[in-house]
């Protein structure tokens, strides 16, 4: 018989494998002239970009959301866990990486919550990982 626990960390370290090769392929670009490899500009890496690669398409991760999507989320994840907000940037890309759990059906999904939610000092709790899942799924977030 085989561990479910193996399936379930194969494939979630299958789907940060893929989004980490498109982060990495996206965060250089290369110089016609030259053919150098440049990183972009730090105030190009800040601002939110609609654009998600294929990876994140099919890894079920949506794009970042803007204006009234944004702020929605961030109250929905407030309700959770008030901290997590403190730093809106981590929440919203947790809160987009774990709809990839979700859209996998990865097992301990909670407890995958908890711990993407905890962050500097930021403590999530399982019961508060639920709870932003919950949340995630009511807004239709994860479907975007």
């Amino acid at each position: 018989m085989r561990d479910p626990h193996h399936a379930m960390n194969t494939r979630i370290t299958a789907v940060v494998l893929v989004a980490a090769s498109a982060l990495a392929l996206t965060a250089c670009s290369t110089s016609s002239e030259s053919g150098t490899r440049t990183a972009p500009s730090p105030k190009a890496s800040k601002t939110p970009s609609p654009e998600r690669s294929a990876a994140e398409r099919t890894g079920g991760i949506p794009p970042t959301p803007t204006g009234a999507k944004r702020e929605a989320l961030l109250r929905a994840l407030a309700a959770a866990n008030p901290d997590i907000v403190k730093y809106e940037d981590k929440a919203i890309e947790a809160a987009r990486n774990q709809c990839g759990a979700i859209s996998q059906e990865a097992q301990r999904m909670d407890w995958a919550a908890s711990q993407r939610f905890t962050y500097k000092d930021v403590t999530t709790t399982e019961t508060q990982g639920k709870q932003i899942n919950e949340a995630l799924r009511g807004l239709g977030f994860c479907k975007a």
